[in-house]
């Protein structure tokens, strides 16, 4: 696997990736990485000839008083991980080379991003945009990769890839989860032995309203019932727990044919987020 930490030498890099008509899959991170993000890789693997996968820990995500300086690092050991995942390139940009002297501009997207993560974490969303659409001018992938725990992440840049002619497939590539069902995420090394244990509770009540709005119950009563299961867990504060329309993520009060659920709450310093498919022809 080749790793490139200058801008300058990427473009060289890439056409000898692409030669003879290889198709490129991009698999953009933030590091710290586990097997959801392996899962990414495979995936690219599967999809494309060649696979390029980034590490840039974007400060324009965090905001004030947000994680951006504990945020883990593991630099040497993602380095082996994705070489041993097959990985053909992997970028480690600075963020003077993303965001260098006068740097000024900003991709947004509106609409998807008014609720949810982006009321909970204001401008959030923008540094997402801005960076995934530098690393896509950058790299050109034909293929980009992305998890589905980061769900309103995915809806918001199939957005913007629509709406900016990109020409880059987005490929969706279900949550990766502990055997007790939580979601793999780099924030949760932050959990203590207790909160982890608690941490559970988060899918299992997401799990619970599925099956309780999928029975024909009240999506009301079920999304109460979740809330309930969090805060009995002690996750404080509770941001959101909300049916809402997979494609342009609006809450829903009744059932339709394409449903998600979604929440996010913290425990302990931890916040977390999860999301569950909701069937719509299942009938309790």
């Amino acid at each position: 696997m080749q790793t490139i930490r200058e801008q300058r030498q990427l473009g060289s890099a890439l056409v000898a990736l692409r030669a003879g008509g290889h198709r490129v899959a991009l698999v953009p991170t933030m590091g710290a990485l586990h097997r959801g993000h392996l899962s990414l890789v495979e995936e690219a693997k599967r999809q494309a000839d060649r696979v390029v996968a980034t590490i840039f820990i974007n400060p324009l995500q965090f905001g004030e008083g947000e994680d951006l300086e504990r945020y883990p690092r593991r630099e040497k050991e993602d380095r082996q991980a994705l070489e041993q995942a097959g990985c053909d390139l992997l970028w480690m940009p600075t963020p003077e080379q993303m965001y260098p002297a006068g740097f000024s501009t900003k991709v947004s997207v509106a609409g998807l991003t008014s609720r949810w993560e982006g009321e909970a974490r204001p401008g959030h969303f923008d540094g997402v945009t801005t960076v995934v659409a530098k690393l896509f001018n950058a790299v050109r992938p034909d293929i980009a990769i992305f998890g589905e725990k980061d769900f309103q992440q995915l809806a918001v840049i199939r957005r913007m890839v629509a709406d900016l002619d990109m020409g880059i497939e987005i490929v969706a590539v279900p949550t990766a989860r502990e055997g007790d069902g939580l979601a793999l995420s780099s924030r949760n090394a932050y959990l203590t032995e207790d909160e982890r244990a608690r941490a559970v509770a988060l899918p299992k009540a997401l799990n619970a309203a599925a099956d309780a709005i999928e029975d024909g119950q009240p999506v009301n009563a079920a999304i109460a019932d979740a809330r309930q299961a969090l805060d009995d867990a002690g996750f404080a504060p509770i941001d959101y727990v909300a049916l809402v329309d997979s494609a342009t993520l609006e809450p829903l009060q009744s059932r339709n044919e394409n449903m998600r659920l979604i929440a996010a709450g913290t425990i302990g310093r931890t916040r977390l987020i999860d999301n569950v498919p909701v069937d719509a022809q299942k009938q309790g």
